[in-house]
């Protein structure tokens, strides 16, 4: 029997897509690849006729599977459930707008065949991205791999093939506020990647607006770095310091009977300065301690509201 590739795409609002994408997908050789796959799509609870696509595309192919969120719950909590659900001895990691290449897979399955658990499909080029996009990509993964222990390729990658045993320690990582990229470059294990081109969306628009990415780089910062606890210390280092040398000051001129530094306008703008600090400081800390009592509530990542093809015994 030939093994099976389970192909994991979260969507929201792509209805547009979706067709394109499986038919890119159902046209690969896989008798040459002596592979089956399943599709298998996380609806983000779309607003648009993405759930009569699924079911369209369902009763054509029963390789398509689906399962559908009480609400939006965001893209990694998709890809978390669908793994949580796919059936395959690896999976594949892809978006549903055509960005990521289907017919990148062939190279992926190549280097997991070499004994790579975890194989990253690293972005050569980028089209149709804005100049903002651009930099506010290259920006996030330099920080998260000068600053915590998320090391993404320079060049970015949220395409990826996973082996079923990288699967199977996914299930073992209950963790709400994190992204499971970093999540599963975190668990070690063998790595290899392979480069393509990242193409233009094939249509619609994208749905990262700029609160989801804030949300994902402060997410990923607090799970996979100590610098925002360790930048508290150090400010706070810096600031004790320059009151002890201020305070020296004062000291020196009072002992030497010199005239006592004055200005209610620069003591103003100390304290100020100081209390503005200590509410940022303030706010990092809280973070965290948000991310503690939430995960503490027990409550699901992700409630699933429906399935197609799917076994629920994960959900």
């Amino acid at each position: 029997m030939s093994q099976v590739l389970s192909i994991i795409v979260p969507a929201f609002n792509e209805a547009e897509n979706l067709p394109e994408l499986h038919r890119r997908l159902a046209a690969l050789d896989w008798n040459a690849l002596d592979m089956d796959f399943e599709l298998v799509i996380a609806d983000d609870c779309s607003t648009d006729n993405t759930p009569q696509v699924l079911q369209t595309l369902r009763d054509a192919d029963s390789r398509v599977k689906w399962l559908r969120f009480s609400r939006n719950f965001g893209s990694h909590k998709g890809v978390t459930a669908a793994l949580l659900h796919c059936a395959g001895d690896a999976a594949v990691v892809m978006a549903a707008d055509l960005q990521d290449p289907p017919e990148t897979i062939p190279s992926l399955l190549a280097a997991w065949r070499k004994g790579n658990r975890i194989v990253w499909a690293v972005r050569n080029n980028r089209e149709g991205e804005s100049a903002s996009t651009l930099l506010a990509a290259r920006l996030y993964y330099f920080l998260m791999r000068r600053l915590s222990d998320f090391k993404p390729p320079p060049e970015g990658a949220d395409f990826m093939l996973l082996d079923r045993r990288v699967i199977e320690a996914v299930r073992q990582a209950p963790e709400k506020h994190t992204t499971v990229f970093g999540l599963v470059q975190w668990m070690g294990f063998s790595q290899s990647s392979v480069g393509y081109t990242k193409a233009a969306r094939a249509a619609g628009i994208s749905k990262w607006t700029l609160r989801k990415k804030a949300k994902l780089f402060i997410d990923s910062m607090v799970s996979f770095s100590y610098a925002p606890i360790r930048l508290m210390s150090a400010l706070g280092c810096a600031t004790a310091f320059l009151g002890f040398c201020y305070a020296t000051l004062v000291a020196i001129r009072a002992m030497l009977n010199l005239s006592p530094v004055t200005g209610w306008s620069s003591l103003m703008c100390v304290v100020l300065l100081t209390s503005g600090l200590q509410m940022i400081l303030l706010g990092i800390l809280g973070e965290y301690l948000w991310r503690t009592y939430d995960e503490t509530r027990k409550r699901p990542a992700f409630i699933i509201e429906s399935t197609c093809g799917l076994d629920r015994s994960e959900s």
